[in-house]
Formats: structure tokens, sequence, C-alpha cells
């Protein structure tokens, strides 16, 4: 890897195209109805959410920095809901939990195409690829898994040719085509529903960290909110958080952003706009923009330890070379794409890979949470049912079975070096298998531990 870890691209692109405005911070004594703690995609629709349900509402926005610099504005910009993860959603919430959540996430495209402004909105689907025969199980198994719920249409078995048809690599053995996808430039998103949050009245105090939070209050370095709510939205900053911690841990993710090659991906036939992820547990997501250039993104990122949000999140050089890698291995035809910025982030994952949305016991402080690398998309999902939580509404989004506790994971250290362990594993059994081999025995039983006990990593 010979490109400088940065700052995202996304951020650069969105402030040349809305400018750089930003809000004061809090100074002094606020009262507020409902005041959120982070302004990334979960706080921000939690705040519209609540203005449509209220207008009357006083909603008061807290963000460490600035809107969208945390994972908001550094994922891959991948928009859906869980008709491409219906089997794991089925396998943890049961048939009927399953669809209610599948059905719910079909809002989420047309909330952000309601919003009519340019983030970048590409609804071309999304392809998943084999690139092993290990791989072709997880491919087999979503189909089965829509068709299982009457839904076949919603997972669309790909051969090799049709595969072709839409993008061609001479690694890509077949997919499957979900319908359900669109891509988005991720920080024009946040800068956009920022904008929308402040047309409407939400009260936004950027620069302001909160430091300490209790029923009815939030407290920075130098002021504070009394509220009759308080919605905590930080994802992967809340996994070292009391109420929550035992049932998420964080891990890196990192991209690679090449050049703009429009005539290559021409030349592979990649001009659809589709997502693509490939096969593996710690799986490779990518996709194009607007100007022909190549997101590569990489889940195999380090864990954290006792939920702190540090370096290993941005600066980990070798998950930023194992996505450079992914990108030379699966579009070998990009071979002479340069690579022009690497940039990671922190995801907050939950043991069962499916986001969780609750109240801490004998208080009005909620939370969400656990989107587990998912979270464009069902961040309007958790902003609607935190809104209804934060009013004290009894109704559809309450009632969505995310409204849970999910399982717990070990205490630490055992979480930090379990999953040190696991991870280490499964990198070994995935490189194994692209190389041709077959992995090691200890590999293999590693790799199976999560597996054995109720967890879920990556796309198996």
């Amino acid at each position: 890897m010979t490109v400088p870890l940065g700052t995202s691209w996304w951020l650069e692109e969105a402030a040349t195209a809305f400018g750089s405005d930003v809000s004061e911070p809090l100074t002094g004594h606020i009262h507020a109805d409902v005041c959120i703690v982070g302004g990334g995609f979960t706080g921000l629709w939690t705040a519209l959410a609540v203005k449509e349900r209220d207008p009357s509402t006083t909603v008061v926005v807290l963000e460490a920095e600035r809107c969208g610099t945390g994972p908001s504005g550094r994922n891959g910009g991948f928009l859906h809901g869980y008709w491409a993860g219906i089997g794991r959603a089925r396998a943890v919430l049961g048939e009927a939990g399953a669809l209610a959540v599948a059905r719910a996430g079909e809002g989420i495209i047309p909330a952000v195409r309601a919003l009519g402004a340019d983030v970048w909105l590409h609804e071309s689907g999304m392809l998943s690829v084999s690139t092993t025969p290990a791989q072709d199980a997880a491919l087999d198994a979503s189909i089965a898994a829509a068709a299982a719920v009457g839904a076949p249409e919603q997972a669309v078995a790909l051969d090799a040719d049709e595969l072709a048809s839409r993008i061609r690599s001479p690694i890509f053995r077949r997919g499957v085509f979900f319908p359900e996808c669109a891509t988005v430039q991720p920080a024009r998103l946040v800068r956009v529903l920022r904008s929308k949050a402040l047309a409407a009245g939400v009260i936004l105090h950027e620069g302001t960290r909160a430091v300490h939070v209790e029923d009815g209050f939030v407290a920075t370095e130098d002021a504070h909110v009394h509220a009759e709510s308080v919605v905590m939205a930080v994802n992967a900053d809340a996994t070292g958080w009391k109420p929550v911690r035992r049932h998420v841990t964080n891990f890196g993710s990192y991209v690679v952003l090449t050049e703009p090659v429009p005539e290559l991906l021409s030349e592979i036939g990649w001009t659809g706009g589709e997502a693509i992820v490939d096969g593996r547990m710690f799986i490779h997501y990518f996709r194009t923009t607007e100007d022909g250039r190549v997101v590569m993104g990489s889940g195999s990122g380090p864990i954290g330890f006792g939920g702190r949000v540090d370096e290993r999140f941005t600066h980990d050089a070798p998950t930023a070379a194992r996505a450079e890698k992914g990108l030379r291995r699966l579009l070998p035809a990009l071979a002479g794409a340069r690579v022009e910025r690497a940039w990671g982030g922190p995801i907050d994952v939950s043991a069962d890979h499916l986001p969780f949305f609750g109240t801490v016991k004998g208080t009005r402080i909620h939370y969400g949470l656990g989107y587990s690398g998912n979270g464009v998309g069902p961040s309007w999902i958790g902003g609607q049912v935190l809104a209804s939580l934060a009013l004290g509404r009894d109704d559809e989004w309450t009632s969505l079975p995310l409204v849970r506790t999910p399982p717990a994971l070990p205490p630490e250290p055992l979480k930090r070096i379990g999953g040190g362990l696991v991870r280490a594993a499964i990198l070994a059994v995935e490189e194994a298998e692209e190389a041709g081999r077959r992995p090691s025995f200890a590999a293999r039983a590693g790799a199976a531990v999560p597996r054995r006990l109720g967890m879920r990593i990556g796309t198996r």
C-alpha cells in the first residue's frame, strides 16, 4: 500500500458541492423536549422523524465534531434494507419478524428520493458475486432464503454469462442480483439531511461533545441540556457505553479510491452503477462514482477493545492494503488504475449482525446501534424507531422486532482476544481458498467458532 491513509474523499467532495457551513457549539444551559447525541445518519433521520410526527417538539442535536465526519461520511454508500439479508434476519427474528423488517426497509430508497437533492442516488441494485467454490454456498443460501419467504424476485440467480453482461471479471463464477439497493454519495446525504433538519426547526450544535448522559440530562464540557427524552445515536462510539457494551463491538473497515477510469469500466461492461459485494466472510464491497472512479472496501479491519475508537480505525495500513489487493484481484482489468486515496472508519457490530433499539431501563434514554456495516439504509428505519420511542409512542415502529436485546458477547478482555483469534482464522481461511488451497484444520476450526456460538460474521 503506497498511498497514505487520509481523510474521506466523500467529505471533501461534499464540502466542495455544498460549502463549509458549520453550526456554533453549545454554550450555557438549555432545555429541549428531545436531545439527540450524534449528528450522523441515525441522529439526523431521528431529528427529522420527530419533527414530522410533532412539529412543535423542541429537538436539539449535539454533534462532537461536524455532521458526517464519523462513519456516516466514510462508508461505501450502499443504500438498502434487509431483502438482501433476509436469510440472516429470518434466522434471528423468525419469518414474520424478518418480513416485517424487510417490508419496513422498503421505505428507505423512497425516503432518500423524496429529499429532492443531488446525493448521487443510483437505483441500480446490488450484485453478490462468488469468486471461489466455497463462496457459492452463500449465493445459494440467499436465493433459497428469498424463495422461502415467498419473495424470489428479491434474489435473482445469475449464471456466469448473465453476470458478465453486467460486469466482467475472469474470477467471477456466478452471482445474485438484489434489486432493492441503490448507491449514494454518503457525505452528500449527510449534508442534505443536516440542511433539512435545520429547515424543520431542529437546533444543531456541532463541535459539542457530550461527556455525561443521564436521565433527562446531557452534559458537555461547559454546557448542558435538560431534556424530556435523550437519544443516543453515536453508533460505534457507543460500544464502550455500559448499557449496550455487552452486545456490540467495533471493527475497522477501509476503502481505497481510484482515479477516474470510465474507459476501463466500459471495457469490463460495468456501466450500470450496480453496487457489488463478494462472498467472503469479511466482504469486499465496491461501487463506482459519478466521475468513473472505483471505491473498493474491505471489512477485515482490526477489532476494538473496551469500546475505544482510536487510530486502529483510521490508520491501519494492512487493512487498506487488503482493500487494494482485493481491487487488483477482483478487477484485474483495472490494474492500470491508480489508487489516489485510502481511508478507514469504525463499524458497530452486534453478535447477530442486526441492529437493535431500546430504552435504558427506568429512564427516558433511548439508543440504536449495531448496524454491522449496513447502516446507510437501516439508519432511516432507526430514525423512525427512535423518534417513536422518544415521543413515547406505541406504533408500528416500536413494535418492529429490532426493538430488542440482542445476544451478549463475551466480556473484555475475552471479547477482544477471542475476536482477534477468530478474525485471524477467517483471514487465513479466505486467503487459502482464494489461492486454491485447503485451509488448515486450525484455521477452519477458528473460523467456525462464531457460527457454533450462534454469531454471524460477514456473509456466512
